[in-house]
């Protein structure tokens, strides 16, 4: 069993930056790969970023490319989300899931954090 406990969120102002944190616990992560996905209200469930927790590389959607980064702290079971030049569009709900499947299928992410909430105002 993996849990994930997401935190970080807030209010912000257009521009400004936020990190969102992800601590896992549980069995071992050396295979998985956990992502950040987002929801605003009304549209569905959409993939940030994904980080290997093995090679540490990484993926973006292009929403987010050249503003977010995907990191993460092996050592201290945590991945993080460095948001920078946040738009108001960025507002959603911020989730954390982790997956051993394919990392760009959401479908396949049967690990999820409860969510944390990122309001940016323009």
């Amino acid at each position: 069993q993996v849990q994930l406990v997401e935190s970080g969120g807030g209010l912000v102002q257009a521009g400004g930056s936020l990190r969102l944190s992800c601590a896992a616990s549980g069995r071992t992560f050396s295979r998985y790969y956990v992502g950040w996905f987002r929801q605003a209200p009304g549209k569905q469930r959409e993939f940030v970023a994904v980080t290997s927790w093995s090679s540490g590389g990484t993926n973006y959607a292009d929403s987010v490319k050249g503003r977010f980064t995907i990191s993460s702290d092996n050592a201290e079971k945590m991945v993080y989300l460095q948001m920078n030049n946040l738009k108001p569009e960025d507002t959603a709900v911020y989730y954390c899931a982790a997956t051993l499947g394919a990392p760009m299928w959401m479908k396949g992410y049967n690990y999820w954090g409860q969510g944390t909430q990122v309001t940016v105002s323009s």
